[in-house]
């Protein structure tokens, strides 16, 4: 069974890091390079990122609690374990705190194209830390994919 579940958390972190790289800089480029409708691409990434936030919550609690079950109290001195937070704090920051203003931001931009709105300016700037933290997300990711190996 122990092996079991430590396959189950290599196929977990694979998931969830594997996610964030093709959503965020494969299908969510792809569909605003495809779409003339700015406004429906944003509304697919959007819906595909809310996606990725939710595989993210569930592989970072279980691998949280992965490494918990199976070294105890070290799992606090790994580092392993504080990037697996970091990157479910992320999620939830993301997710929780920034995506809801981005949303009402949308909303108060009215029927015009957000960034042609009076809004336009914060919405960058929500967007641009959204950003930031999804790029620091994914390159935590890759370090533990790479240091996992």
């Amino acid at each position: 069974m122990k092996n079991l579940s430590a396959k189950l958390a290599l196929v977990t972190l694979t998931l969830w890091v594997g996610s964030l790289w093709a959503i965020g800089y494969i299908a969510a480029p792809t569909l605003f390079s495809a779409l003339s409708d700015r406004q429906l691409a944003g509304m697919l990434a959007g819906k595909l990122f809310t996606i990725t936030a939710y595989v993210g919550m569930a592989c970072g609690l279980y691998l949280l609690f992965y490494r918990l079950a199976t070294e105890g109290a070290r799992a606090f001195k790994q580092g392993f374990f504080w990037i697996v937070l970091t990157m479910l704090v992320l999620t939830l920051i993301g997710h929780f705190g920034i995506q809801p203003i981005i949303q009402h931001l949308k909303v108060q931009g009215g029927t015009a194209e957000v960034m042609h709105s009076v809004v336009a300016s914060r919405f960058a700037r929500w967007h641009g830390i959204a950003s930031i933290l999804y790029l620091i997300q994914s390159l935590l990711g890759l370090a533990l994919v790479l240091k996992n190996r």
